[in-house]
């Protein structure tokens, strides 16, 4: 197929599945057809090479810029503002999957400013789970999870401050990269949390996720904190033969704190997942110590640093922002200093802990969140016998992985009813160890993200 036939044939799709699960906030296919069309002309007149993604559409968090659109970050307020904020330039993502030959074909929806696990947004509506469209799609990427889910694009970015890419990826069960913090730009995109924000993409298979990865990585000077890495591919480095890189890998089980906070699916999907990875390595087990302090410390942060980039428009706007997103916003302006800096204090002596613990084991394999999908407007989960706030429960698991600025790949396991999730975790630095081993998953038959029912 040529790239104007694929793109239209994405497109079909997208008009046929998004209304019953709302994930996206804008298509582009006036954009989407014209760029495949270039694609096209130059491929055939042979001016340009296909890139590794040639033809391959995709769809972005709508907290990306995109040239010549409104970057609402998942609000009202961007959009309202009496001089909005239209993008001269697209993000440095959406322009690095662009020259490796892929086709933006539209915005996708969220949580507000980025701040939930759950993108029940009031503004356009909630984004809703293909595997259960009573259920939430997760968040704060939920759209861009619920896009790839139910076949709507192939690949799509999100962001992860504290969970979001992991959150979504396992409750619609696709793959998803959290990179180490400070791996893939920032550039362009609006930003939640200084300290903690990371990009990533959402595919259904590993060597996908691998070749964005690729085609997303390098320095950019606009964003500073990833100045000074120089890109490591992953993908021409995945085997198709499932032993492949785990003899050197020292793989361990967390315990602890993230046995505690997860559920039965969730402790299922990690021993199924370990129990694979035992008939070809030892799986030892070890325990983060901080990890709940860790978790504690990322809460703090998020707070006060998300409140303080929107006080004005609590002080100004009130009432045109996501009531979620907006009682967070209020609470974490509210939030001392003393305790800010004791957080941040904890965060150092977090990501201490973990690198004692990389300095025995190469790969963690942790529970992504703590239960299945919650149904869309669930105010309440159980976890180990205790009734717990959904929305900001759902990243009990992912939180503390996020406060260290760990690599992670969301990898969901098969044979758990709705979609489950693993959280493979490596070193800084070292996505390709954790690609590797959700590609051992994988390629053993463990993991997978199928298209959800009915949208086949």
């Amino acid at each position: 197929m040529s790239a104007t036939d694929t793109v239209r044939a994405c497109l079909a799709r997208i008009e046929r599945h998004d209304p019953r699960v709302n994930a996206f906030t804008a298509v582009l296919a006036e954009r989407a057809l014209e760029r495949a069309g270039a694609l096209d002309a130059a491929q055939a007149a042979g001016r340009a090479p296909p890139g590794p993604l040639a033809g391959v559409p995709f769809a972005v968090k709508n907290l990306f810029d995109v040239a010549g659109e409104i970057t609402l970050a998942g609000s009202r307020l961007e959009r309202e503002r009496p001089q909005p904020r239209v993008a001269a330039a697209d993000a440095t993502a959406v322009a690095r999957l662009e020259a490796a030959g892929a086709i933006l074909v539209g915005l996708l929806n969220m949580d507000e400013y980025a701040y939930g696990f759950s993108t029940e947004n009031s503004h356009v509506g909630p984004t809703r789970n293909p595997h259960d469209p009573a259920r939430m799609a997760g968040g704060s990427s939920g759209g861009s999870a619920a896009a790839v889910a139910a076949g709507m694009v192939p690949l799509a970015l999100g962001s992860d401050t504290n969970g979001s890419i992991r959150v979504p990826a396992s409750l619609c069960g696709t793959f998803g990269l959290r990179p180490t913090f400070g791996r893939l730009s920032r550039g362009g995109s609006f930003p939640f949390v200084a300290s903690l924000d990371t990009i990533g993409p959402f595919a259904r298979s590993v060597r996908e996720l691998a070749l964005a990865y690729d085609a997303l990585q390098g320095p950019d000077p606009r964003d500073p904190g990833c100045a000074g890495r120089a890109p490591e591919p992953a993908s021409a480095l995945l085997s198709d033969d499932p032993d492949a890189g785990l003899d050197r890998l020292r793989i361990a089980r967390l315990g602890g704190y993230f046995e505690a906070m997860a559920g039965p699916a969730a402790l299922e999907a990690v021993e199924r997942a370990c129990a694979a990875l035992r008939e070809r390595v030892p799986v030892g087990t070890a325990l983060w110590p901080d990890a709940e302090l860790g978790r504690g410390a990322a809460f703090v942060i998020t707070a006060a640093e998300g409140a303080a980039l929107h006080l004005d428009d609590l002080r100004g706007h009130y009432a045109l922002m996501e009531p979620h997103s907006r009682d967070r916003f209020l609470a974490g302006a509210l939030v001392p200093a003393a305790w800010v800096h004791t957080a941040h204090r904890v965060r150092r002596r977090c990501v201490a802990a973990v690198d004692a613990l990389f300095g025995s084991h190469d790969v963690l394999i942790a529970p992504a969140v703590p239960c299945e999908a919650p149904a869309i407007g669930a105010d309440w989960i159980e976890v180990g016998g205790e009734r717990l706030p959904s929305r900001p429960s759902l990243g009990l698991l992912t939180q503390p992985v996020s406060c260290a600025g760990l690599p992670v790949v969301a990898a969901p396991i098969r044979g758990t009813g709705l979609p489950m999730a693993v959280q493979v975790i490596a070193a800084p630095w070292r996505e390709l160890d954790a690609l590797r081993v959700a590609h051992a998953l994988e390629r053993l038959g463990v993991a997978a993200a199928p298209i959800a029912a009915g949208f086949e």
